[in-house]
């Protein structure tokens, strides 16, 4: 899909990191930035590579995952539309991305030169702070996992995973929230097994609250599941 200059720059004022951007400052990043299009599967860029560019998702899902020495992947957030993501070169010039960013399904990201989206976000500094607030609000979500890998149960767990992904990426149908990802990724997010991830929800399935089909999860009882993951569901 192309994307002209107009639509860059409607989907940029869309993005919460920038909705302290000028018209000008809007119109330079759009002209900045060049689209680029992936498959799914396919990385924008991996962990450990200069981290050069900023990219700013138009279409699709893309996940942050990291490798780890004996080469397991473990999947730390999903980007959806109008998210900034790759951004710690704006930050530190000499910075590396700390995890690998990797489409979920066919995607399209805006690339940006870091000097450059550091330069303009430089001139206003209710940009530098937004983008502040959104790595800093990574960290806490990154901190509040760790807690729950260490304090809670596995079905807790991976109920707080659902309900922070149905906050993120959740799309309202009439059977229910609908989301789109792997008992994979779920896993790899849960710090638990596939194995387990299914057993889970195939409990979920029989008590009403969700309906799972191929890489699809629908929340049928929103209210209940946040109990679960809060532990005070009734037993």
């Amino acid at each position: 899909m192309t994307f002209s200059s107009a639509e860059i720059e409607a989907a940029l004022r869309r993005v919460d990191v920038l909705r302290h951007a000028t018209a000008a400052e809007v119109r330079a990043l759009a002209r900045l930035g060049l689209p680029r299009a992936v498959e799914e599967d396919v990385f924008f860029f991996f962990q450990d590579d200069p981290a050069e560019q900023v990219f700013i998702l138009l279409q699709g899902r893309v996940k942050l995952c990291q490798i780890t020495p004996e080469g397991q992947q473990v999947n730390l957030r999903t980007i959806a539309p109008y998210q900034v993501f790759g951004a710690v070169g704006a930050v530190r010039p000499d910075a590396t991305y700390p995890a690998c960013a990797q489409a979920l399904e066919e995607s399209v990201a805006l690339v940006i030169p870091s000097a450059d989206f550091q330069r303009i976000l430089s001139a206003n500094p209710a940009l530098m702070f937004d983008l502040m607030t959104m790595m800093t609000d990574y960290i806490r979500e990154m901190q509040d996992r760790y807690r729950e890998m260490v304090t809670e149960q596995v079905e807790q767990r991976i109920a707080r995973v659902v309900v922070r992904l149905a906050g993120q990426l959740g799309r309202r149908t009439p059977a229910g929230i609908e989301l789109i990802f792997s008992r994979q990724d779920l896993a790899e997010m849960a710090g638990t097994t596939l194995y387990t991830v299914s057993r889970v929800l195939s409990g979920w399935e029989k008590r009403g609250l969700v309906l799972t089909g191929r890489e699809r999860l629908v929340i049928t009882q929103p209210h209940t599941l946040m109990q679960v993951a809060e532990g005070s569901a009734p037993t």
